[in-house]
């Protein structure tokens, strides 16, 4: 049964302001920088660049999702619980960012000449605070999507705004480094800057720089709708039993499972893609650090149209339907150049048609792929209400964090299978793409295909379990302001 606690007030359907809008999703370009190191980059710098055994730094990153998934759940529940002048979201806002930075800087710069063990434990740790910092910031500010707003199709457009600054920014700054950074630090000893030691630790100021500063807008850009915010639950006394028992309560439908699903096999799919892109993209199709460049430029392009069609199927035919359909197209669209190219019908090469080809298909498919993110997100969000009827209390920071507990466990296992991949297939520690023989580059395509097939599709199968929709969006904020005028009139 509902626990004691504060109930939110009447729902209001106030646009959220314009300023705020644009500040919040401001704030996401952290997260969205970080994740492109870590999942693009880190593994290529670690075991190509710095020597490190691609196994040993496979397990390194695993170990970091590992700690993070269970640490970004106690700081949901903690955020969702804290008491402060400043609210329930924002003192952890603000001390996560100088720590954040930091980290990313130091990531980059790796000590010279250290033995395998020695580097293996300094990216352990080294990951392990960035994720841990970053997670003080990323966690309450999801969760104040759900709060900032509660009309259905808004917080759409809202977590539209934020996916797509989160995209957009970030493949600004990749095309940034793969068109400027890279080349910058071509020598006679080095010809593809990708593998330069040098050109990464100014990746890792430049980007360290931008996650300072998207965080600090992100916090103060949402400061003054603190007073507008929802309260923490009334004071209790708080044993690790009632702890996990409020978790378990909060957690435990059918709908939130679902997601949970959904949440664990697409980060495991992430995991493996995104470890392995700049394998895919300079080694499969060999493209150069300045198509790379071009690549990267034209994500905003997918995340605009993102930011357009997912509000679109939030209004016309729902959220649950869209994010199918649209998951549907993007997932079974994405690996056609590779399948093409592997059956001999796209022709060899990396330039002309080959390069445009490759470069099209991203482009609309991304835009699917960020829309059915900010679907997915968005269903999350609506489950804070009907948990408040269940438990009587606010959840937003436990289900921002909770729905990806699994997905980051396994996620780590994706980024271990794609250096399995990369093993079987043939990929040596340190070889240069001209190295490569041609069956090895096959063998890579033809691990990778069916391997995100599979994921993708046993996720959009979940997906099938969620079953809510508008009208029971609009049914729960009812029952809620019904619940606060009778204790209003109460009291």
């Amino acid at each position: 049964m509902a626990s004691s606690g504060a109930t939110s007030s009447p729902p209001s359907r106030t646009r959220v302001p314009k300023l705020v809008r644009f500040g919040y999703a401001f704030g996401s370009i952290a997260n969205g920088i970080r994740n492109h190191g870590f999942n693009w980059l880190l593994l290529l710098f670690y075991s190509q660049v710095v020597g490190l055994d691609a196994r040993l730094v496979g397990l390194a990153l695993t170990i970091g999702l590992v700690i993070d998934a269970f640490t970004d759940t106690g700081i949901g529940y903690f955020s969702d619980n804290l008491r402060s002048r400043w609210g329930r979201r924002h003192p952890l806002m603000y001390l996560a960012v100088l720590p954040t930075g930091l980290g990313f800087l130091f990531i980059w710069t790796p000590p010279v000449g250290w033995s395998q063990m020695a580097l293996f434990w300094y990216l352990l740790l080294v990951t392990l605070l960035i994720r841990f910092t970053s997670s003080l910031f990323e966690v309450p500010n999801e969760a104040l999507a759900a709060e900032l707003t509660d009309d259905y199709v808004e917080r759409s457009s809202l977590i539209s705004l934020q996916r797509s600054f989160a995209w957009a920014v970030p493949a600004i700054t990749a095309s940034v480094t793969y068109g400027l950074i890279f080349p910058a630090f071509v020598t006679a000893a080095i010809p593809d800057g990708r593998f330069s030691r040098d050109a990464y630790a100014v990746y890792g100021m430049v980007g360290s720089a931008l996650i300072v500063t998207a965080m600090m807008i992100g916090a103060l850009s949402t400061h003054s709708r603190i007073k507008n915010l929802k309260p923490p639950p009334a004071k209790r006394q708080m044993t690790l039993r009632r702890i996990f028992s409020e978790i378990f309560e909060t957690l435990n439908n059918r709908a939130f499972l679902a997601l949970f699903m959904v949440s664990a096999l697409g980060l495991l799919a992430t995991g493996v893609s995104t470890a392995m892109n700049i394998y895919i993209v300079s080694f499969f199709w060999g493209f150069s650090s300045q198509q790379q460049a071009l690549i990267s430029a034209v994500v905003p392009i997918s995340a605009v149209l993102a930011a357009l069609l997912a509000p679109f199927a939030s209004r016309t035919i729902g959220k649950r339907r869209g994010a199918i359909v649209i998951g549907l197209l993007a997932y079974l669209g994405a690996p056609l150049p590779m399948l093409l190219r592997l059956t001999g019908v796209l022709p060899a090469g990396s330039d002309g048609f080959v390069f445009w080809f490759v470069l099209a298909v991203q482009i609309f498919d991304l835009s699917l792929i960020i829309a059915f993110q900010i679907l997915s997100a968005s269903m999350l969000a609506d489950l804070v209400e009907p948990a408040e009827l269940k438990t009587g209390r606010r959840s937003e920071g436990l289900f921002a964090s909770s729905s990806s507990l699994l997905g980051k466990l396994v996620q780590g296992l994706g980024i271990s299978i794609a250096a399995l991949i990369l093993t079987f297939a043939g990929i040596q520690t340190g070889t240069n793409p001209s190295q490569v023989p041609p069956d090895a580059i096959w063998r890579l395509g033809a691990y990778y295909v069916p391997t995100l097939l599979t994921l993708w599709m046993a996720m959009l199968a979940m997906l099938t379990f969620y079953k809510r929709d508008r009208s029971d969006h609009e049914a729960a904020l009812q029952a809620l302001a019904a619940r606060q005028a009778a204790a209003d009139a109460a009291s």
